[in-house]
């Protein structure tokens, strides 16, 4: 494909030679000749002049090299990459191997891979593709366009809806951790009687689990990605466009707004809010809500520029209480002299 016809594809405007053969993508320090490349972060544009790659997409005209001159270059990168590689698609049907129970339905183009499970009274929409081992438990109900990779397993009555992707060991409805302890100091299991919602055009990464209800309901809301090994408690709300980044916890009936960004290793201790708009920092724990647009950090979290000045401090407090005690030592010996 040369530059020009991937300009026409991704809506950009050339600068430089619009002839040139595009064979693929790469980043910065690995595209070749024939690769386009992309430029999103200023602070990368020294690399640029080391690159060999062919041409690149960035906000505005790169000197000497061929450039596709983008609004959103990491988006639009992306979308060429897409236009590249596609993953494979495995072939329609319903492999010999799988089991499907005679009352679920099945909607038209679906892919069912070998030792699949689907139990009764479930309901998948068009164009679904099932890798091997997933399982599907009684009366789920899933929309089009529905990916589950090997080992996924959605429990009964849980509602998905379309385009939503679901990588490898994830666990959709599995049992919300409730016990209520006796008197003998033993504990009861409590059925956890609710379901798990996943709307539109969700995509959860590798060994994450999204826990049921006791009751009601745990949603998680249209366009929200969550990544590997994360946990959401039973009745939380994980918001629209929400991002969930690895090892995070969402204790039960945690509520986040839209637009939230929680970085890795994030605690929530649950029964809180945190409202839209908001970035939670990398390993910070929050015990309380949260108000829009606020930028937090530490354990316990607070605001995230006192965190940074905090923190400054902190690496000097051996200096500082060594000041201290000195002082305190001259101190002492003039009150014994006066």
């Amino acid at each position: 494909m040369n530059l020009r016809d991937l300009a026409g594809q991704l809506g950009c405007e050339i600068a430089g030679n619009a002839d040139l053969d595009i064979t693929g993508v790469a980043g910065m320090e690995h595209a070749g000749p024939s690769e386009l490349t992309f430029l999103a972060n200023p602070k990368y544009a020294p690399k640029v002049k080391n690159s060999r790659a062919g041409a690149i997409l960035a906000s505005s005209p790169i000197p000497h090299l061929p450039t596709l001159v983008s609004e959103n270059p990491y988006v639009d990168f992306a979308r060429a990459l897409a236009l590249f590689y596609q993953p494979p698609k495995p072939a329609p049907g319903i492999h010999p191997l799988a089991w499907v129970a005679d009352s679920a339905r099945i909607g038209e183009g679906a892919s069912i891979g070998p030792f699949v499970a689907i139990g009764e009274h479930v309901r998948i929409g068009r164009g679904a593709v099932l890798h091997p081992h997933v399982v599907i438990y009684e009366g789920a109900e899933i929309g089009d366009d529905f990916t589950a990779h090997a080992h996924v397993s959605v429990r009964e009555h849980c509602r998905i809806g379309h385009r939503v992707i679901l990588q490898n060991g994830v666990v959709v409805g599995g049992d919300g951790f409730g016990f209520a302890k006796r008197a003998d100091g033993t504990h009861y299991k409590i059925v956890q009687s609710g379901v798990t919602v996943v709307e539109d055009d969700v995509e959860i990464q590798s060994l994450s689990s999204i826990d049921r209800a006791t009751v009601g309901e745990t949603r998680v809301k249209r366009g929200a990605k969550v990544d590997s090994l994360v946990q959401v408690g039973h009745a939380s709300v994980v918001g629209e466009d929400n991002i969930i980044c690895a090892q995070t916890g969402l204790a039960g009936s945690s509520i986040l707004g839209k637009n939230v960004l929680l970085a890795g290793q994030v605690g929530i201790s649950g029964h809180l809010t945190i409202h839209d708009d908001v970035v939670v920092y990398a390993q910070s724990g929050i015990g309380g809500d949260i108000p829009s647009g606020a930028r937090m950090s530490g354990s316990p979290a607070f605001a995230a520029n006192e965190w940074l000045r905090a923190v400054t401090a902190f690496q000097k407090l051996a200096g500082i209480q060594k000041t201290v005690r000195e002082l305190q030592r001259r101190l002492d010996e003039l009150e014994k002299r006066g």
